[in-house]
């Protein structure tokens, strides 16, 4: 490929990215924003946790979502609890002992609470693990929040709060979008739990 070829490609990556973020503004996107930062907020202050489940990026960005709680976000407050789903040693456990589609379930069995809320991020919608886990923390009592991608797949209407990010083929610009919510989302939970803070 040529230079002028690769810059072309660049360019055409840069738009996408930037029309992946402008899903943001959507009414349903800004709705999902403030449903998803209420009901985890109500879910901390009531004394519950959250639960974060993903596979590949998606996993990576359940961890980023989770250690901008436990740590800190924008402003020094107490430690809020979410766990990421992505312990090794469980992990492989069950994948070996159990098949993988059961990894996540198990670990909302061992862990979920009815006062606690799991978060699914699957880029199709379709992923056996995630669906497993939803299905099994509706079994608890617990209330559930999924960002999706492309048509919604299989978990599209079956979560409490849903988020489809339509219109990209691919998982990477469906994550960058994910990933700019949760930023707002965790920001929101501050404003909410901690208003007095930074001002």
């Amino acid at each position: 490929m040529s230079v002028i070829g690769i810059e072309e490609e660049i360019v055409q990556a840069v738009e996408d990215t930037v029309r992946a973020m402008e899903f943001l503004r959507r009414p349903s996107s800004l709705q999902f924003i403030q449903d998803a930062a209420r009901l985890i907020s109500d879910c901390f202050a009531r004394g519950g946790k959250i639960l974060i489940a993903g596979n590949g990026g998606s996993l990576c960005d359940a961890m980023h979502f989770a250690e901008e709680l436990t740590g800190q976000f924008r402003h020094r407050r107490p430690a809020l609890p979410a766990i990421a789903l992505s312990d090794p040693g469980h992990l492989t456990c069950v994948s070996n002992d159990m098949g993988f589609d059961e990894v996540f379930a198990r670990a909302v069995e061992a862990l979920g609470r009815p006062e606690d809320v799991l978060v699914g991020l699957t880029t199709s919608g379709n992923s056996p693990n995630i669906i497993k886990a939803v299905s099994t923390a509706k079994s608890k009592g617990m209330a559930t929040v999924v960002f999706l991608g492309k048509t919604g797949g299989a978990l599209k209407g079956v979560c409490d709060i849903e988020w489809i990010v339509e219109g990209f083929p691919y998982s990477d610009r469906i994550q960058e979008a994910h990933m700019a919510a949760i930023h707002i989302i965790i920001e929101m939970i501050e404003k909410i739990l901690f208003h007095d803070l930074g001002k």
